[in-house]
Order: structure tokens, then C-alpha cells, then sequence
């Protein structure tokens, strides 16, 4: 009997392994292919944003000519991260150039509520090395001025459930020619 059994057993294995050795190796594994059903292998999505707990923004106070579409702000209610991005980065506002610094990057990290408001406020994560305490006092202002100018932002019932709680970090970057 277990004679019967074993050769059972290596009669349906060795088939479906010798079928593994035929294929032919992909020079890259996981080649982006529609996702069409649970048996028909591995795919991936195409997701443009970082995977992770934490939505990631870099915004510019002067954008490139290519991403100048990135920072216009959504003329519906936001129903996507793309949404979202793109009127974060309508809303910024950049200090003064006479308090401003060249080449000052800053981050803050905070979440918002399904209502599209503030969960509590930014805390900055973030600053440029050896810039004086009021300098950064003024950028963290002016970041604190442009989210409050925004908010609360209108997203779509699904939209703002999926994305309450969720951490947001924000890079912000002043590459303005300040001229100093």
C-alpha cells in the first residue's frame, strides 16, 4: 500500500516540477502584467507614490516646467493621493524673501480627519543644518499658514474615511533665486 501511495505521490510531483525547469527565466521577475484574476500569477500595480504608512510630498516654492500640472489645484472634491498632493502643494505660500533663506528645506508630518481637517497640529520633523532658530520659526509659520489657508480640504466620503489617520510628510523646499 504505501508502495501504491509513494509512486502516486512522485507520479503527479515530478510532472509539475519538471514543467518548472521548461520555463524560460524572465530577465526581470514580476514583469509588470495586467492583474487579471488570483490564478494567473504575480503582477504588480503600477502605484506612483512610496509604499509605507506615511503619504510623502516634496513641494517646491518654484516648481520645474514639468511638474508646474502638479501644483494646480483640483476644481472637484479630492478623490485620489494625486488629488491630495496637488492641492497641498497649490496651498503653499513661502516666506517673504526679505525673511527668507536660500536652499531652506523643512518637513512637518501630521494627519487629518475624514472631514479634511487637522488631527492635531504639524510637527515639524525636519530642518536645514545650522539655520538660525527665528529662520525656522518662520518657515514652520509660514507652513502652518499655508495648511491653515487650505483646510479643511473636501474629499469624497470614501476617500476621507480611507485616508483619516494616515500620517502625511511634507518636504518643503524654497529653491526661489533669492538674490542675497
Amino acid at each position: 500500500m504505501w508502495r501504491f501511495i509513494l509512486v502516486l505521490l512522485l507520479v503527479t510531483i515530478l510532472p509539475a516540477s519538471a514543467d518548472a525547469w521548461r520555463r524560460p527565466l524572465e530577465e526581470v521577475p514580476f514583469s509588470y502584467e495586467p492583474c487579471g484574476g488570483p490564478f494567473q500569477g504575480p503582477c504588480i500595480t503600477d502605484i506612483p507614490f512610496p509604499f509605507g504608512e506615511t503619504l510623502q510630498l516634496t513641494v517646491e516654492s518654484v516648481p520645474s516646467q514639468a511638474d508646474i500640472a502638479k501644483y494646480r489645484r483640483p476644481d472637484h472634491d479630492l478623490d485620489t493621493i494625486g488629488d491630495l498632493f496637488a492641492e497641498l502643494r497649490s496651498c503653499w505660500s513661502p516666506p517673504p524673501a526679505d525673511h527668507a533663506r536660500a536652499g531652506m528645506q523643512m518637513s512637518v508630518r501630521f494627519s487629518l480627519n475624514r472631514s479634511g481637517g487637522l488631527i492635531g497640529p504639524p510637527r515639524m520633523t525636519f530642518a536645514t543644518a545650522g539655520v538660525p532658530a527665528d529662520t525656522r520659526a518662520t518657515y514652520l509659520n509660514a507652513i502652518n499658514a499655508s495648511l491653515k489657508a487650505c483646510l479643511p480640504l473636501k474629499f469624497t466620503s470614501g476617500f476621507g474615511g480611507a485616508l483619516a489617520g494616515k500620517p502625511i510628510a511634507i518636504r518643503y523646499v524654497d529653491n526661489r533665486d533669492l538674490g542675497k
